[in-house]
């Protein structure tokens, strides 16, 4: 009984850990893209008009 308590918690805790990381990587290139995009919009300020 313990056993089954003990691999039922360790795969769920595996899988918090690749699910936190997947997270963690997804964030970073969303924050990269989003940087980028707004040096490229205050590179080409002057060209934008209203």
């Amino acid at each position: 009984m313990d056993e089954k308590i003990y691999k039922t918690m360790s795969g769920c805790g595996a899988l918090n850990i690749a699910a936190g990381v997947v997270t963690i990587v997804t964030g970073v290139a969303c924050g990269t893209l989003l940087i980028i995009g707004g040096a490229k919009l205050l590179a080409a300020k002057s060209k934008i008009l209203y």
